[in-house]
């Protein structure tokens, strides 16, 4: 079962990130979220709209960055981000507009009409963001959107997700099992494990609540993980460490 009696609810306007090892479930309940996968049992609501019965709404209201995302390498970031406001049915005049705005936003003026084959890893997530933008969405979905990622890349992304929270005033929720991008960029965090809601509430109340001094250790409590000294300490109950110890004691003397 990748995910058992989740429950989720996140206020309007908030950067929500559901942190968890891989296979936790964070990308199914993405999916389910936006109605790309139906659930086995239960449902969610995602902007005032049933994920079941109301699937197409909830993906017009919806910007979603898989991570993985696919591109048309033959296509420039100009003719992809086209092709998928017309996904949307967006008249032409406000599609034009739009792009034109997101590759100011984005920092790709001047590149538009060079074919995404040659883009790097960091300006092909751009495009991929402006993509999951063009519908201007309520709520915008981001899966692991640093992953693959150099650090000055992924850096420029970070930046990009912090800037669209503070003057866009849209709903983020972000899956990512990395602490430094979630403490940074999240007002809640949710902690996911085998489908499993841990635990969950801001970064500082969920340091506060298990007693620890930055939320990669609360991670590492709440996923009942050993740090690696902890992991090595077998090494001390072996013979021949026991051994090699008693010598040195007894050079030193």
């Amino acid at each position: 079962m990748a995910v058992n009696n989740l429950n989720l609810r996140i206020p309007y306007g908030m950067t929500y990130g559901l942190l968890g090892p891989n296979g936790a479930g964070k990308t199914t309940t993405v999916r389910m979220l936006n109605a790309i996968i139906s659930p086995s049992a239960g449902t969610a609501e995602v902007v005032g709209y049933d994920i079941i019965k109301q699937s197409k709404q909830v993906k017009i209201n919806c910007g979603f960055l898989p991570e993985s995302p696919g591109l048309y390498q033959k296509l420039t970031a100009k003719e992809f981000l086209e092709f998928v406001g017309e996904l949307y049915y967006l008249p032409k005049e406000i599609l034009s507009t739009r792009i034109k705005e997101l590759l100011e936003i984005f920092d790709l003026e001047g590149r538009e009409n060079d074919l995404l084959e040659g883009y790097s890893r960091g300006m092909k997530q751009k495009v991929c963001l402006c993509a999951a933008l063009i519908q201007d969405p309520k709520i915008i979905f981001l899966d692991e959107p640093t992953s693959n990622l150099d650090p000055a890349a992924a850096r420029i992304v970070k930046d990009l997700i912090s800037e669209l929270a503070k003057k866009a005033d849209k709903t983020i929720f972000i899956c990512t099992h990395l602490l430094d991008a979630a403490e940074e960029l999240c007002d809640l965090i949710g902690i996911i494990d085998k489908g499993e809601l841990k635990i969950e509430g801001s970064p500082k109340e969920l340091i506060e609540s298990v007693g620890a001094k930055d939320l990669e250790e609360v991670y590492l409590k709440i996923m009942d993980v050993s740090k690696i000294e902890d992991l090595l300490v077998w090494r001390d109950e072996l013979p021949i460490e026991k051994e090699k110890k008693k010598k040195e004691k007894k050079r030193k003397k």
